[in-house]
Parts: C-alpha cells; structure tokens; sequence
C-alpha cells in the first residue's frame, strides 16, 4: 500500500462536518421554518402540529441502537449510503403530506434518519480516526455546524418563498444527494486501518497488514452494568430535554418576560457567535481535563441559563441567556463526542452510541411536550423552568461520578 502524504483523518473531518450539514432538514432548526406552512396547508392547531412531533422524534428514537449495530457490522460508510438515500426520499415524501398522519409519518423518518442515524454514524465516523485529538477535531467539526445553524433556516426561508414549502423539502431532499453521495463514493473511509494508518497519524509498520489498534472493546451489556454510563446518559437526556424544550417555546417564554420577536432573533444571533467559538474551545478541553469535570461545568451553565430566563432582568435576558445556555450546550457536546470512545473502545461503538441516541432523541421529543404541557396546566413556563434548573443542579453534583473504567488494556 503507498503512504499518503499527510493524515487522512484531515480529509474525513469536512466530509464528517459536510454530512452532519446535511441532516438539517431533519433537525430541530431546519423543521421549525417549516412549522407555519404546515399548520396553515394541514389545518392543524399548536398542539396538533407538537405533538405529531413529540411523537415521531419518540418512536423514532427506538431504532438506533439496532441502527449503531449495522454500523459495527458492515462499517459506517456502506450504512451510510442506505441513510442517505432514504432521507432523500423522505424529504421528497414531505410533498405528499395531506394531514395529520402522514405528517406523523414524515416526521418520524426524517427525525429517524436525519437527527438520529445520519448524525450518529458522522459522529462515529470521526471517532474512529482520532482518539487523542477526537476533541479537538470534533469542535472543529462543530464551528461549521454552528454556522449551518445560521445559515440553513435561511436558506429555506427562501427556497420556501421561491418554490412553496412542498418544493422547497424536495429541493433540500436532492441536495443532500448531490452532496453527499459523490463523498460516499469516492472520499468516504471507514477507519485508519483500512489506509494503513492509526487514529491521529502515524502508520503501521512497513510492509506489515494493517493491524488493529488496541481498542478495550467493552460490548454494550458491560457498559449498562457501567455507573459512569448512566451518569453521563442522565446528564445528556436532560440537556436534550429542556434544551429543546426551551428552543421549542422560545418565543412564548420570551412573550411571557415582555419581549419580542425582535429580541428572540437578537438571542440566537448572539447564540450561533457563542456557540462557534465555544464549541471549538470545548473540544480543546475534552483533550486536557476530565470529561466528567467538564460534564459537571455544562450542567452548572444549564442550571444557571434556565434561572435566568426566569429571574434575569428582560433587557439582559437576550444577551445572558444564549451565553450560558451556548457555553453549556459545548462542552456538553464535547463531553459526547468524546466520553464513549475513550471510555468503552471503538469495537462496540455503534451500539453504544446508538443507545444514547435512543435516549437523546426521546428526550428532545418528551421536553417540547412536557413544557407546553405545563404551560396549560399553570398558565406560563416558570415552574417547569424551575424544576429543569433544579434537575441541572442535582446532575451537576451527579457528574464527576462518571469516572472512566478501569484500562483492561494494560
């Protein structure tokens, strides 16, 4: 086998950035532009269109495990192009939806395979490539995210005034093909070993087969018996939880401190610069301190990000708020993208994550429900606001306990 010239990990970090760009149409903020055209063609009321959305990002949830476990199997890239296929028809499947049901159904796959199982394979697909350097990679990674964040609601804003919000799914869905498969085909590789390299450079010996490198290689019934686990995956469910619980309601917690649209449009303005530089800090982090440190100082920003949406002055609230919570969502991240494969190997990965991600994700389809359906029930946000911070407290106390596992490698 001829050397390369250089890591090829450099290589895979923007097609793993690329891909993750590419699961918008089934995230969070490139759903929800589509919401009012939604409600409007479909008829549909608030709780109507939430909870056809509590509801597949749920039920969509429960596969990814078995989803990690392909992955494992047959590598992430052959996985891979089978994802990105049906997320592109899925996308073109958005111009079919007639009602209530078919909208569950469109929402289902596209939180299945766009937020679930697309995201998870790229996250995964670096992890095998960098150990020692995985943090810092991976906020590199972030950086470019965070400004698709930013960019990707306008883009379909203006596709949606352009083509009609049908069109406008259709023409995300062929976009996703036209990006990523060309990558699959001809940049896509599964792991070092595969080019006779190891995780962040270097080469095996000379005229050698590529060996392994030595992987603890915890299978997934070990890792539930792990209190770190369980731990870290408490953590991570309810910053999932009332993390897009808040994004969800955003505006009418900001309506209930007095502000306006115009201030919730200053909020993420302020959220998405945070955000780009925390995360590449955060991953900076994950490769010099303790990740269950780390883990513990996002639930701190979290807690105190949520008692400020209650307590803070309103002027400031716009400005604070998106700090906090930007701060925390980075390190929290950071801590994910790096905590499984330091702690549990690469053999097992697929499965692993794919738990959390079965965790996550039904934690951000219960946490929208859960605070809208506490707005009925007391008439505003403040108790459930209260009861997410003190959640984050008792967490933060929690997390240092989500010490690593003995290194059976020794």
């Amino acid at each position: 086998m001829s050397r390369l010239p250089f890591f090829y990990g450099w290589v895979m970090l923007p097609v793993v950035t690329l891909i993750s760009i590419c699961t918008s149409p089934g995230q969070t903020y490139g759903i929800a532009v589509f919401n009012p055209y939604l409600r409007e063609a479909l008829s549909l009321s608030n709780s109507e269109l939430s909870g056809a959305y509590a509801l597949g990002t749920i039920l969509a949830s429960l596969p990814l495990t078995y989803v990690g476990a392909l992955m494992d199997r047959y590598g992430p890239r052959r996985v891979l192009f089978g994802v990105v296929f049906l997320f592109g028809i899925t996308c073109l499947g958005m111009t079919q939806v007639s009602g209530l049901v078919t909208l569950f159904m469109a929402f289902f796959f596209l939180r299945l395979l766009g937020q679930g199982a697309m995201s998870m394979m790229a996250r995964n697909a670096l992890a095998m490539w960098f150990n020692k350097r995985l943090g810092t990679a991976s906020g590199m990674a972030s950086v470019g995210l965070a400004v698709a964040i930013g960019g990707i609601p306008a883009l379909s804003i203006a596709l949606i005034e352009a083509y009609g919000w049908r069109g406008a799914y259709a023409i995300l869905g062929g976009l996703v093909w036209l990006l990523v498969f060309p990558l699959l085909v001809f940049v896509f590789r599964n792991r070092p070993e595969d080019m006779g390299q190891v995780p962040d450079g270097g080469w095996v010996g000379d005229g050698q087969t590529p060996v392994q490198v030595e992987d603890p290689g915890y299978t997934l019934r070990e890792v539930f018996r792990a209190r770190s686990y369980w731990i870290a995956v408490c953590c991570m469910a309810s910053w999932s939880m009332s993390g897009t619980g808040v994004q969800f309601h955003i505006v009418s917690i900001f309506a209930g401190r007095g502000l306006d649209a115009a201030a919730v449009a200053k909020m993420f303005s302020v959220y998405a610069v945070v955000m780009a530089g925390g995360r590449f800090l955060a991953g900076v982090l994950a490769d010099r301190f303790r990740l269950n440190l780390l883990l513990s100082v996002a639930l701190v920003a979290q807690c105190l990000g949520l008692v400020a949406l209650n307590e803070l002055d309103p002027v400031w609230l716009p400005l604070v708020f998106p700090i906090f919570s930007a701060l925390g969502s980075s390190l929290l991240v950071s801590v994910g993208e790096t905590m499984w494969v330091r702690y549990y190997g690469r053999r097992h990965l697929g499965k692993i994550r794919g738990s959390v991600s079965t965790i996550g994700v039904a934690s951000s389809g219960v946490g929208p429900f859960i605070m809208g359906a506490a707005f009925d029930f007391f008439g505003g946000f403040q108790q459930v606001l209260w009861g997410c911070a003190g959640l984050a407290a008792a967490l933060a106390l929690l997390a240092p306990g989500a010490t690593p596992p003995p290194d059976r490698r020794a």
